[in-house]
């Protein structure tokens, strides 16, 4: 008897355009048991749900299965190209370049669990976990992800995250970053990779200066006096281009898996990420489809 599906599974028109980028069952050996389809449906079921491992529902393949495949395509690197294809796929149907030209930079620090792994305090947050640092284009979607410490600075990381990316975004060639990048982390950009960059400031809520004050027994009836004169607190309205990122750290947080950093390996949080962006790209693909 077929199975109901949970709202996480992949339609007949997802997985269409999914399976072109996905391997072939090998030409020896132990054949398949369980179809790719049902595999991916686990894992999106598994990072919607924020379930664990051991948890996921007899209705889908045993978990060590799952979870298998889940860690031999993290090891190849097959999340990582899956993200990137079908961000190609969509900013083409999108009537853009494969290829971007610009791209915003930013960092997401999250809370982690007693599970262990590399972890710190981020003092700016005050929290201690992980950063999540995204590289994404312009239209939100993820050219690069990388998974660190909340001890570490934004500037200190650029080069971890940004190893390599002249070579594998020839047309890119200016960023969008926060204040967090100024001084070395922005000369690195500029210099090692050539980029244009512009740091995207918030607003001043505050003027320091002179201010008139009414007094009868000065000169005038007027005195100087040094300030500071607070102006509006809280939401200033979205920044230029920085609301960009901050809307693709807001889809991340769908996915309850994403809710905090629960995995041991940062490895594991940067592969969880590229799965997350892949399923809201195949669903933004099959609906362009119909």
């Amino acid at each position: 008897m077929e199975r109901r599906t949970y709202p996480s599974d992949l339609s007949d028109r997802e997985y269409a355009c999914l399976e072109p980028y996905l391997p072939s069952p090998p030409p020896c050996g132990r054949p398949w048991r369980w179809p790719l389809r049902e595999i991916l449906d686990a894992t999106f079921y598994i990072v919607r749900t924020g379930a664990q491992w051991r948890q996921l529902p007899h209705e889908y393949p045993p978990w060590p299965t799952v979870y298998w495949h889940f860690r031999r395509w993290r090891l190849d690197g097959l999340w990582e190209r899956l993200n990137a294809a079908l961000r190609e796929r969509l900013r083409v149907v999108a009537g853009r370049d494969p290829q971007p030209s610009a791209g915003i930079i930013d960092s997401q620090s999250v809370k982690t669990t007693a599970v262990g792994g590399v972890r710190g305090y981020d003092g700016g947050k005050k929290l201690s976990g992980r950063k999540r640092h995204l590289l994404v284009d312009t239209l939100g979607l993820i050219l690069r992800a990388d998974v660190h410490s909340a001890a570490l600075q934004e500037r200190a990381t650029l080069p971890q995250l940004l190893a390599g990316a002249d070579e594998e975004f020839p047309r890119l060639g200016h960023v969008w970053v926060d204040q967090g990048y100024t001084g070395t982390g922005r000369a690195w950009i500029e210099r090692e990779l050539g980029w244009g960059v512009e740091v995207v400031r918030h607003p001043r809520t505050w003027e320091r200066g002179f201010l008139g004050v009414w007094d009868p027994s000065a000169p005038g009836g007027f005195r100087l006096e040094y300030s500071t004169v607070r102006g509006k607190r809280g939401f200033q309205g979205v920044l230029p281009r920085r609301w960009v990122v901050e809307r693709t750290f807001a889809w991340l947080m769908h996915s309850r898996r994403l809710a905090r950093a629960y995995e041991r390996l940062t490895a594991t949080d940067e592969a969880l990420i590229y799965v997350t962006m892949s399923r809201l790209m195949i669903r933004r693909l099959a609906r362009r489809a119909r």
